[in-house]
């Protein structure tokens, strides 16, 4: 139970509709109450008749006997009616408040976790993978919207119907509710050890379906692959078997329950013949009358589901419990980067590292080493070298996307951590070199970074200067077509030029394109890198490439390797110097488009 006090605070929240929904279960078990006590009245008014009746004889005695019966019968049989109504109603505003709270509190948790997510940093998401996030956000959440509504709701009527009953039961008979009580703390020792096995097997069906959710989405992401590679069978088999695994976990817990539930009816049950059997005894000594015996009884079954019911809360309450602490897991992860000021400001694009060191926090990889350079606002500035020499994640400290190790970052000669987040990321055009698009229409996925507070020329003409125009138009509903799932519908080039489009289009200060013409041929390369020149003019552009016709015409280059700058300069001075990487690399990729001509 520890890992649900976190969210007790829900209750406090929403007080006045638990305190209906109490109010509401009280009254209703009111109305159950008064049947049994009706039945008993008119069980005793018929024995009491037919006593007389016998006596009287035939005659007009026994008739008028006969018809106040039956009278009296009509009455007590409106009366089970109307309290039967009563208790129904009672019980929909019952539902209608603690049921309603349950799904206003699913609706706060899912809005705090997605806010969550939202707010952690990259490396959360590199060492987490999908399936498991969308497991705790939906499943995992549903399980503890179980606990606020049947768990919370059905705990308040046991409460409150054996506070009623067992008073009911006292006034009538003090030994007589002894004697059927007496089952109920083996009841209480059983729920105490059954409870613990239902929270440990709960927790590992849990991580199971969570395994599972990430399995299946990346089978589904990655679908071209596995068809591609013939793979299906061998993906079948995989989810057959842990399928089979998540199937047999929740067999050993619904053995669990298998058992609780019969074990509790029969203590129920041994009850309802101690009531009898006792019972009997007292009436036949005159100590209570057979009206009380039917009303215990009724009593008697009257907390039969209340109690059976005490095992599936139980079961309930230990799922929630450990779903709460898979959700308290990311809820109380705390956030490396967070937004340090809200005070207003303008970037102009100055940008410079002062002996930036960056290692990859979940991988241990050793990104940058002691990294110096700086760039002025308004200049294009190339970043080029091999994989893995750290280009893309120059890039990504530039947005803030992470934070170095070692040394600082000035952006306009203030340090990044001291920055506004929200102005900053909102000054950066980032293309990274993942290109991610939603499921929804090219014009939407444009004007993203925007919140969509764009005009269409804009967006077409963000279209046009990433050479992208035509092929859209070309489209059967042009910029309102909808995309497949991460752009699936559209070709890798077209995506780059959509995330091109989508970078310039808020007309940034600092532009990033982290490798972004890698999918498209060298004659659309020319003809973007044409139409950029005019958007980047007066902005800050870093150009990451591994190919040298994309940055020639750049004010500054930098080569890197191995996390650190090997060279700079432009780029008729880099190649004036024939030995340096730079130029051996011109010459190479001179040659290969000479001999791809020919």
């Amino acid at each position: 139970m520890r890992a649900l006090y976190t969210i007790n605070k829900y209750f406090w929240k929403y007080r006045w509709r638990l305190f209906l929904g109490i109010l509401f279960v009280s009254i209703s078990n009111l109305f159950a109450i008064y049947p049994a006590q009706v039945i008993r009245k008119a069980l005793d008014t018929v024995l009491e008749a037919t006593k007389n009746y016998k006596l009287a004889g035939e005659g007009v005695e026994s008739k008028l006997i006969y018809s106040e019966l039956t009278e009296q019968l009509l009455i007590f049989a409106a009366l089970v009616l109307g309290f039967a109504i009563l208790k129904g109603f009672f019980l929909f505003t019952t539902r209608m408040t603690i049921i309603v709270m349950s799904r206003l509190i699913e609706y706060d948790m899912k809005n705090a976790i997605f806010e969550q997510y939202q707010n952690l940093e990259l490396a959360f998401y590199r060492k987490n993978n999908t399936g498991d996030l969308m497991n705790r956000i939906s499943d995992d959440v549903s399980k503890v919207r179980m606990y606020f509504g049947p768990a919370i709701m059905y705990t308040i009527n046991l409460v409150v119907l054996f506070t009623f009953v067992i008073t009911a039961m006292l006034n009538v008979s003090v030994e007589l509710t002894v004697y059927v009580l007496t089952p109920l703390p083996l009841l209480s020792i059983g729920i105490y050890y059954v409870s613990n096995i239902i929270n440990k097997k709960s927790e590992v069906i849990q991580r199971q379906l969570s395994a599972i959710n990430t399995y299946v989405q990346e089978a589904f992401s990655g679908i071209r692959v596995i068809k591609a590679y013939n793979q299906q069978l061998d993906k079948e088999a995989y989810f057959k078997n842990e399928l089979e695994d998540y199937k047999n976990k929740n067999l050993d817990l619904v053995k669990v329950n298998a058992v609780f539930m019969p074990l509790m009816t029969l203590l129920i049950g041994v009850s309802t013949i101690m009531t009898i059997f006792i019972g009997g005894r007292l009436a036949m000594d005159g100590q209570i009358s057979m009206g009380n015996i039917a009303e215990f009884v009724i009593y008697v079954n009257m907390l039969t589901w209340p109690v059976a019911s005490l095992g599936w809360v139980t079961s309930l309450v230990q799922r929630a419990a450990a779903s709460q602490e898979r959700i308290n897991e990311f809820m109380e992860t705390k956030a490396s980067i967070v937004n340090p000021s809200k005070e207003q400001m303008e970037i102009n694009g100055n940008i410079e590292f002062k002996n930036v060191s960056f290692t990859y926090p979940d991988s241990g990889i050793k990104a940058l080493q002691n990294i110096s350079l700086k760039i002025n606002a308004g200049e294009s500035v190339a970043i080029l070298g091999r994989t893995g020499a750290g280009k893309s994640s120059l890039a990504s400290l530039v947005s803030r996307l992470y934070d170095p190790d070692n040394g600082s970052i000035l952006i306009d000669g203030k340090d990044i951590k001291t920055l506004n987040l929200d102005i900053l990321r909102k000054s950066v055009g980032y293309v990274p070199q993942d290109v991610f698009l939603f499921s929804e229409t090219i014009a939407e996925n444009i004007a993203f970074g925007t919140q969509l507070d764009i005009s269409r020329e804009e967006i077409e003409q963000a279209a046009k200067n990433a050479e992208n125009y035509d092929n859209i138009k070309g489209f059967p509903k042009g910029f309102e077509t909808k995309l497949g799932e991460r752009g699936i519908t559209i070709s890798g080039g077209q995506k780059q030029r959509i995330s091109i489009a989508r970078a310039i289009v808020g007309k940034p200060h600092i532009l990033i394109f982290d490798d972004c013409l890698s999918a498209v041929d060298t004659e659309t390369e020319k003809g973007i890198i044409n139409n950029l020149t005019s958007v980047m003019k007066d902005k800050t552009t870093l150009i990451i490439s591994h190919r040298v016709s994309s940055v020639a015409h750049c004010d500054q280059i930098f080569v890197l390797d191995d996390g650190k700058v090997l060279e700079q300069g432009t780029h008729e001075s880099l190649l004036k110097n024939e030995s340096s990487a730079y130029a051996e690399l011109y010459r190479k990729q001179l040659t290969e488009e000479q001999e791809a001509l020919e």
